[in-house]
Parts: structure tokens; sequence; C-alpha cells
């Protein structure tokens, strides 16, 4: 019988694949192969020297790790650790929190095996206490029972409004966040005030606006508001529209975006649809009586009769089965008395764009009247963008729901050919953001603008958060005049910096934006993930938030989980499944931001309690081992 000799499979140079050789052989391969990533490590620190000198001493150590760390992740490990695996070592999997350590336990390991000892397993990832400890000085100490902290963005309203703010602290808000995009310095004080008061010493952040990239004004619409009832799907009316007329002089608009409202509220607002309409003459309301007929023909000119159904602190209800429309100016009449219908805000209007249309960025700011397209003229904000945006580069429109592609520049202005639109069209309004994800913008993180709020910030914030950093150019913006400003704000010379990571520019640079950063003692990264999804491309958006939990773990400066965090349940009430999911990964962080909503009450309480159950099952990248209570039985 012959024989015949099976050919060998390539092995492309992983010695785990070849046929092992002896024991003690496989061990010294590894020992080596381990030393030299010590080698190439410590070679890494020697060269970043000055950078890990200059920053404050509460990072040096953390500098000192993130250098290690990058120049590890420069190799593609993954042989090595199928190979450490096989010899029940550590995998190098979780050395984001000591790099250093976990090299030398493994070696201490091979040169314990080699003498015939039993090999060690799983090497410990480090302790996390350095981390943990610059995230309690920028973010305050950790809450009962759970290590991530909930920061909350204040609506307007919070500034009049301690109790909505309290509201807020109860339900579990650790931190404070204010946007000094809206608003100005008399707001942020009154809110900041309500914060102090509510107690446990919550620290409030200020985001400084930075350069704004958005959509330029849209020419308002009529004055018109639409009262309709609630309707089943057959059209039949199982909820009337109810219109709250008020004297004009209070505030007008709909029912408080953030008010704490209590059950019978909140079941009252539910089953009905709630148009608050604002009236000139006051003693007009004050004569209305319930069960009297309130008669108008509305702004189409269709006639309506509604019955008043409550009269309470000045403001009558009325109540109507069918559609009306009311514009400022119509005439109200109840017997022979009549009133006449305050200012409303105009409706604002929006360009409806198509897949195929086109959409003409200019530097004017001047209003446009709104469109079906297929060609559409709007501003841009920051003339800058216009100047350096090219043919062939993307450009993306709020949030990612309009996308295309630049087909030509000129002086002041870019036209764009839409590449995705709804199917029926998307709407495009005002002050919606632009993202040019191919286009480096040669603008300041750090605008005049921002220097100018600097003064009135420091004397609110504990923390102040830089947005569109894409450098560590950007940083040292901030940080220089943060210094100038110190010897009359002392403030300034302690209080907390986070950048706000959301291009891809921004991703990477985040080594060099870190070291810079981490000059000062109390900082921290935001990864805000609206922007840097559309920048990064959606289906890259969890991979690079990933990168950036662990690259600042590897610097020990915490992370803040931020945008669109349970956003539908703060929003409309009930949170989608994929959000929840998405709440919990943010465990991992050392703290997640919620924006604002009416229900972010609800949200805030659960964001608290998804936090609390994860807290037991995962830290990091690391999977904690809790007693599993679920298959539990007694007895």
């Amino acid at each position: 019988m012959s024989s015949h000799k099976v050919p060998r499979a390539a092995t492309h140079g992983d010695p785990a694949s070849t046929d092992p050789p002896g024991r003690a052989e496989r061990l010294r391969r590894l020992r080596g192969d381990v030393a030299a990533l010590r080698d190439r490590a410590q070679k890494a620190e020697d060269a970043a020297a000055t950078a890990i000198a200059e920053a404050a001493a509460v990072h040096r150590s953390g500098a000192t790790n993130l250098v290690h760390y990058l120049a590890l992740r420069s190799k593609d490990l993954r042989p090595l650790q199928r190979r450490l695996t096989a010899e029940g070592l550590s995998s190098l999997g979780r050395m984001e929190s000591g790099v250093r350590r976990n090299l030398d336990a493994i070696l201490r390991m091979l040169g314990e095996s080699r003498r015939g000892d039993a090999v060690a397993g799983d090497a410990s990832a480090g302790d996390d206490s350095e981390l943990r400890a610059n995230a309690a000085a920028l973010l305050g100490g950790i809450p009962d029972g759970r290590s991530t902290r909930i920061m909350v963005t204040l609506p307007s309203r919070a500034a009049d409004d301690g109790a909505l703010v309290a509201a807020f602290a109860a339900a579990g808000m650790d931190v404070a966040r204010i946007n000094s995009a809206h608003d100005g310095p008399d707001t942020w004080l009154r809110m900041a005030a309500h914060v102090r008061a509510a107690g446990r010493g919550i620290p409030i952040a200020v985001d400084l606006a930075g350069p704004k990239l958005r959509t330029g004004p849209i020419a308002p619409g009529p004055r018109v508001v639409r009262a309709r009832p609630r309707r089943d799907e057959l059209g039949r009316a199982v909820a009337p529209a109810l219109l709250v007329l008020h004297a004009e002089r209070s505030k007008s608009g709909g029912p408080a975006p953030d008010r704490a409202e209590d059950e019978a509220q909140r079941t009252a607002r539910d089953e009905a649809s709630v148009t608050r309409v604002p009236v000139v003459e006051a003693g007009w309301l004050a004569g209305r009586t319930v069960g009297e007929q309130v008669r108008f023909t509305d702004a189409r000119g269709r006639r309506r009769r509604l019955p008043v159904v409550g009269t309470d602190a000045g403001e009558v209800v009325l109540a109507s089965d069918r559609t009306s429309y009311l514009a400022t100016g119509l005439t109200l009449t109840a017997g022979e008395a009549t009133a006449t219908v305050g200012a409303l805000a105009p409706v604002a209007q929006a360009l409806r764009v198509h897949l195929g249309d086109a959409i003409t960025l200019t530097d004017s700011l001047e209003p446009v009247v709104a469109g079906d397209g297929p060609e559409h003229v709007i501003g841009c904000t920051l003339p800058e963008a216009l100047e350096a945006v090219r043919a062939g580069q993307r450009i993306a429109f709020d949030d990612g729901r309009i996308e295309g592609v630049v087909e030509s520049t000129g002086a002041g202005r870019a036209r764009v050919s839409v590449t995705q639109a709804g199917p029926r069209g998307t709407r495009l309004r005002a002050g919606k953001g632009i993202n040019l994800p191919d286009t480096d913008i040669d603008t300041p993180a750090l605008t005049e603008a921002d220097r100018a709020a600097l003064d009135a910030v420091i004397d609110v914030a504990d923390i102040v958060q830089l947005s569109f950093v894409r450098t560590a150019a950007d940083v040292r913006l901030l940080l220089d005049a943060l210094d100038e400003l110190a010897p009359s704000h002392p403030r300034a010379a302690d209080i907390g910096v986070v950048v706000k990571i959301e291009t891809r520019r921004g991703f990477a640079n985040l080594p060099e934006i870190l070291l810079e950063l981490m000059r000062r003692p109390r900082v921290g990264v935001m990864i805000a993930r609206g922007d840097l999804g559309v920048e990064a491309g959606f289906e890259r958006l969890a991979e690079v938030q990933e990168e950036i939990l662990w690259i600042c773990e590897a610097a020990r400066v915490p992370a803040i989980w931020a945008t669109q965090v349970l956003e539908t349940l703060a929003a409309r009430g009930i949170p989608t499944r994929a959000e929840v999911t998405d709440a919990a990964a943010g465990v991992r962080a050392e703290c997640v931001m919620l924006n604002k909503g009416p229900y972010i009450v609800e949200a805030i309480r659960a964001l608290d309690d998804i936090l609390r159950r994860m807290h037991g099952h995962l830290q990091k990248k690391r999977p904690l081992l809790r007693r599993l209570a679920a298959w539990q039985r007694d007895g």
C-alpha cells in the first residue's frame, strides 16, 4: 500500500497554528513575545516623556498607561492572545486599566512555569481606583447602588421652576447640564441657584456652544394654531380638542414641556388634545361661565360653537369634537360680548426635501421661503464651512436624516445633490445641524462668543464642556483662556474641563487631545454620539464609541455617554426596546447624559433603575459574576 503525505497548512507566522513543539519551548517563545511587547511599551514611554511630564500629577500614571496601551494596540495582538489563552494565561483582553502590570504578571507566570511550577490563571486586569478617583473629582461621588452617574440637561423652564429641578434631583440626577447656546447669563444663574438649593452637592456642567454649523432661517408661516380632537382608526373623535383661553399677558404656547405633573394632571392631559390660545381682553375671560357657548369663524371659514367646560384661575376651557384653526386677531363671541385672539407664534416652516433634489447652501442668513423642491436654497451659519468644502465631499443634515454629496462650490455657495431622504420627502427646518465628515474646517473650537461667555460660565459652572474639539490645539485654547481668567476669577484655576468628541477628526486625534487635556487635574471626555454617528457612519458608531471608552479607561479619564439616551421615553413616555439596551450599555461609562423632554423625570427614574440593575453585571469590559437569582429555588 502506498502512503501519501498530507501537505502542511500555511501558518502565516502564527506559532499556535504549527505542530506544537514541547511545552517548555512554547512558553519560551511566549515569554520572548511578551517581553518584546513590554520593550515596545517602554520605548513609547521614553518617546512621550515630555508629554507625560507635563500632565497634572494625578494624571501622570494615567498618561503613561495611555502611551503603553496605544503602543500595544498599534499591533494586531490576536495571534498572541490565542497562544496565551491556550496556556491558561491572561489574553490581555482587559488590560486597559494597567498595561505594564498585566505584561509583568504574565512574564512572572511564564518565569515560574519554566521552573516547572503550575501555570497561574488569568492575570488581573488591575486596580481601577485611579479612574474612580478622577471620576469623583470631576463628576462628584457615586450614588448608592450604581457606579455610573446621570447627567440631565436643564430646560429653560428650570430657571423659574425650582420644583422641577428638585424633581430631577429626587429622580436620580447627579450632574446638571446647562447649554450656553440657549438663554443667557441671568437665566443660567437662576438655574444654578435651583440646582444648589436641591442639595446633594450636584455639580453643574455648562456647554460652550462652539462654532455653529447649522441651517439658516426660514421665513415663518401664518400665526395660527390648530386644535383637533383625538380620533380612532375610523376617524371618530374619541377625545375632545380642548382650547385653553388665557390672558395674553401670561405665558402662551403649549403645555410647559418639563412640568412636574402629578398623576391626575398627566392622565387629563393624555386623554385630550390641549391647545392654549391667548386672548387680549382679560375681562371677557372673567365673565365666562360653564355651559355657555363661544362662537367664532375659524381661519378656514368654518363656523364653530363650542361649550365652556371649565373656568379656573382666569382661564376658560372650551371643548370640541371638530378641528378648528385659530389665527391672531380672530373674534370670539359669547352672548353679546366679544374678544380677540392675541398674538400667536408663527408656524415654523420647513423645506420638504426628496431624493434627487438639490440644496444650495449660501452664506446669506436672510430667511428663505419654504418650498417643495426640487431646487432648495438655505443659509449656512458657518461661512468657513462653505470655504472649506469641495466637490465630491459628503454632507449630512439634521442628524443624517438627509444626506448628499457636494456637486459644486462657488463664492459663498455650495450645491448639494441629495442622495438620501425619506420616501415621501424629509422636512429640513431652520437651525438643524450640518455635518461635513470629509471636510477639515479651519475654525477654532473656542469661538469669540465662547470667550465672551466664559466670565459668566465660570460663575455658574463646576465643569466647562468644549464642543467641536478636533485637535489638541483646540484644548490648548480653552486651557489658556482659563489660565488668563484665573487671576480675576479664582474658580477658573480649578474648574473641570470636558471635551466633546463629535467629529471624525476629533476621534482620530483623541490620544493627543487627551494628553493635552490631562495638564489639568479635573477632566473628562464626552462621547457625542449623535454627530459622531453621522460623521463616522452609523454602521461604525458602535465600534467608535467602544474604542473611545477603551482609550479613556487606559488614560484613567472618565467618559460621558451622551446623545439620544432614552430619547423616545423622554419625548413620548414609552421607551423602545433598542434604547433600553443602549442605556444599559452606558454602565461602562462613568456618566450617562439625558436630554430634555416632557417625560424627562420618568426617563431619569428609568435610567437610574437600569444602571442599578446593570451595576452588578458589568464593569467596563469585565463581566461581573453576581449571583443569578432568576433561576434559584428555595430549598
